[in-house]
């Protein structure tokens, strides 16, 4: 026990060591970061060709699939640095990535890789070289570590490359230190015979930090955070100066210095007592004033915000943050801990959504442009689809889930490369299919599941066993009491033989329903549009059925008409079938409903089952209170809530199926948001209600229905039946 914790320890102390002098270049020195990842990027690029040259598709994947990884964990810094032409590498990165996928021609795929290669030169690189070596030994330490535990060669093959790459670097920028070059050149023959030998990687870890102490000279940083803030607001001092003199380019450089060289100091901060305000100076600070100065905005009007919206934030944060430590701990991390499904501020809550209603409509133009043959429109669109708003979206997605993030960044890649390509409608319209798909799952992974959603799952959920179940419970209970009562017993054991032969049937159809859809693939959509729509049809027919059996004489009638059927027969198959039937129609219909609800009750499926337990549990209860009670049940306010749960569920799950045919372009979309409220998408889904036209009518037109079929079953009717039994006792009376 001892020596595991001792080796624990190591491990991670060697893992903070490691990443120090990574997060050093990272936050102090601009210039070496950016060319320690664009060196990295080039390094798997080449990595790429080489499998290509090869033909090995699958080795070019993964190459290209860890390029992308890699440069999305830094888009924010590199955008930073230069927007346009980092934003240009992601997304020709990607575009790389979907070419691979879909098994272009080798040629074609190395010529890309070529071309980006030449534009990662474009922008000179440069910096403390033995900052930027020590960067790259970083990345190889982590590489090395998956080839190990993973047993990947692709990890494998890029830690020699970095390191290989890291003594080039060296070679060429020499440290006068003599003795210090001995050194060093000991450490990576070192390094080299334990890659070799696929040493633990923790030698390997303990090697790379020493070759990096000799490089950067420094055991540990410390950063005074006292004087940020006054820095801060001398940088937005000179900015002022610039803009008012025309030079916007220094005045971006400015702007960039106080946000990534002394913001970024302060953010760990700031976020401890005011998550939305941190939020809120990042948004300012780091892209709306940036756009601004891109923009060459009238200087007053620059200044104007910096005075009216940063500064005073500022302010605000150093004044909650003064009673903390005044001096930044340089002990990092390898990797920021993921964070939690909804795990993230109120603004970016609000900020997702926005942007995913905006990239809906992009979709919408993109299909309208290429549909008439407008292909560079049609890819404009894609384009900003991605760049303007799912870049956004990406910033605290990808905090949480990365890989899913890097699938939907995939996802737009193929659909501008078809584009390109002017692929078939059908192509186009797919791909948008699964974008739309996973934009609802975006949302979710970054709003979570909220509070009032859960409540709806669970109450949904409780409902629709508790309404299919309740016939079965009141016509199985009705039915032993009458052979009880006309002393009819020794069929009662076959009534529970078709109860249990029932639910063994229904447990069968749900395993095969569960089935179609899981592979049912592109068309999953289609298949869950269908189960909804079903699913609303059959809960509009049976609300009704139960409507019109809501008097006790009714039900009765209906319940001693099936037993007197049973008994005159005097077959025992005809109790088995008759309690078989009465179940399975019951559980044929709970299996659809559920089915229906599975599709939009994600990620709140542990309350979909507590309902339908305390559902199961209420039944039997019931079950019992009804031998008890026998026509003393209150029929009439079972069937009534039932009917009015029907009601709900049914324009639920109409909503759903039109907006899920919405998705696959079998129906038309006309959104109104705006004019709609726009839900969280969990309770949205949970309800049904979406801001678009055809959702809206849809559900509009079947409460019409229901309310129109009420206040006749339950108001005209009764008074038409009255009416009549009025005259003819008045004609009987007359007769007489």
């Amino acid at each position: 026990m001892k020596f595991t914790f001792y080796r624990c320890s190591i491990i991670v102390v060697l893992t903070l060591s490691v990443f120090l002098f990574t997060n050093v270049s990272y936050a102090q020195n601009e210039e070496e970061n950016h060319t320690s990842a664009i060196i990295i990027t080039d390094i798997v690029l080449e990595l790429t060709k080489q499998a290509l040259l090869t033909n090995n598709y699958d080795s070019a994947e993964k190459y290209s699939a860890l390029t992308n990884n890699f440069y999305g964990k830094n888009i924010q810094f590199l955008r930073a640095f230069n927007a346009d032409f980092s934003d240009e590498v992601h997304i020709r990165l990607l575009d790389l990535h979907s070419d691979i996928l879909s098994k272009s021609e080798p040629q074609d795929l190395i010529d890309q890789i070529n071309q980006l290669q030449k534009t990662l030169t474009i922008i000179p690189s440069g910096g403390n070289p033995n900052i930027v070596i020590a960067s790259i030994l970083s990345e190889a330490d982590e590489q090395y570590q998956i080839a190990i535990q993973d047993d990947d060669p692709e990890s494998y093959l890029l830690t020699l490359s970095l390191i290989e790459h890291s003594k080039i670097i060296l070679d060429k920028n020499p440290i006068p230190d003599n003795r210090l070059n001995q050194e060093l050149d000991s450490f990576f023959h070192d390094l080299d015979k334990s890659v070799s030998n696929k040493s633990n990687f923790v030698v390997v870890g303990n090697l790379i930090t020493a070759i990096q102490r000799d490089l950067v000279q420094t055991e540990t940083i410390t950063i005074d955070k006292t004087n940020l803030y006054d820095t801060i607001r001398n940088l937005y001092s000179e900015l002022f100066i610039a803009v008012n003199s025309g030079d916007y380019l220094t005045a971006e450089e400015i702007a960039i210095e106080a946000y990534l060289e002394n913001f970024e100091y302060l953010e760990s901060d700031i976020e401890k007592v005011d998550e939305t305000l941190l939020y809120s100076l990042e948004i300012n600070m780091r892209e709306k004033l940036r756009d601004m100065i891109v923009q060459k905005e009238n200087p007053i009007e620059i200044i104007k915000f910096i005075e009216d919206s940063i500064l005073p934030d500022l302010a605000k944060a150093e004044d909650m943050t003064s009673q903390l430590t005044s001096v930044i701990d340089a002990s990092p991390t390898s990797e920021k801990d993921l964070k939690s499904m909804g795990d993230a501020s109120e603004d970016q809550k609000s900020g997702v959504k926005n942007e995913i209603d905006v990239i809906r409509e992009r979709l919408e133009e993109t299909l309208l442009h290429y549909s008439r043959g407008d292909m560079q429109s049609a890819h404009a669109s894609a384009r900003s689809a991605y760049l303007d708003s799912y870049e956004f979206v990406e910033i605290p997605l990808r905090a949480i889930d990365p890989d899913f993030t890097l699938e939907v960044e995939y996802q737009f890649a193929t659909l501008r490369n078809l584009i390109k390509q002017e692929a078939s409608q059908e192509e186009i319209q797919e791909t948008i299919i699964g974008i739309r798909r996973n934009l609802d799952e975006s949302e979710r992974i970054v709003s979570g599941i909220g509070t009032l959603a859960p409540s709806i799952a669970f109450t949904s959920s409780f409902a629709i066993i508790f309404r299919e179940g309740l016939e079965s419970v009141l016509i199985l209970g009705a039915i032993t009491t009458y052979l009880e009562a006309s002393r009819n017993n020794q069929f009662k054991k076959y009534i529970y033989y078709g109860v249990i032969t029932a639910l063994a049937a229904t447990a069968v159809t749900w395993i095969i329903a569960s089935y179609i859809i899981e592979i049912s693939g592109a068309n999953r959509e289609l298949i869950e549009a269908i189960a909804a729509l079903s699913a609303t049809a059959v809960l509009f027919y049976v609300s009704f059925w139960v409507l019109n059996k809501i008097e006790h004489k009714k039900w009765m009638e209906f319940v001693k008409a099936k037993v007197w059927q049973a008994t005159t027969t005097g077959s025992v198959m005809v109790f088995v079938m008759l309690s078989f039937f009465t179940v399975y129609r019951e559980g044929f219909e709970t299996v659809l409903f559920y089915q229906a609800m599975s599709g939009f009750a994600k990620y709140m499926e542990i309350y979909v089952g507590l309902g339908f337990v305390v559902g199961m549990i209420s039944l039997l209860g019931l079950y019992f209170v009804m031998r008890k009670l026998g026509r003393k049940l209150p029929l009439r306010a079972l069937f009534g809530l039932t009917m009015g749960v029907g009601a709900y569920l049914s324009i639920a799950f109409l909503g759903n199926a039109i907006r899920e045919l919405q998705i696959i372009d079998i129906v038309s979309y006309t959104g109104l948001i705006g004019i709609i409220p726009r839900l969280d998408i969990n309770l949205a889904m949970m309800t049904g209600i979406y801001p678009t036209l055809e959702t809206i009518i849809a559900q509009a037109i079947l409460l019409g229905v229901y309310l129109s079929a009420s206040s006749y079953i339950l108001i005209l009717r009764p008074r038409k039946e009255l009416q009549l039994a009025s005259m003819r006792k008045s004609r009987n009376i007359s007769d007489e």
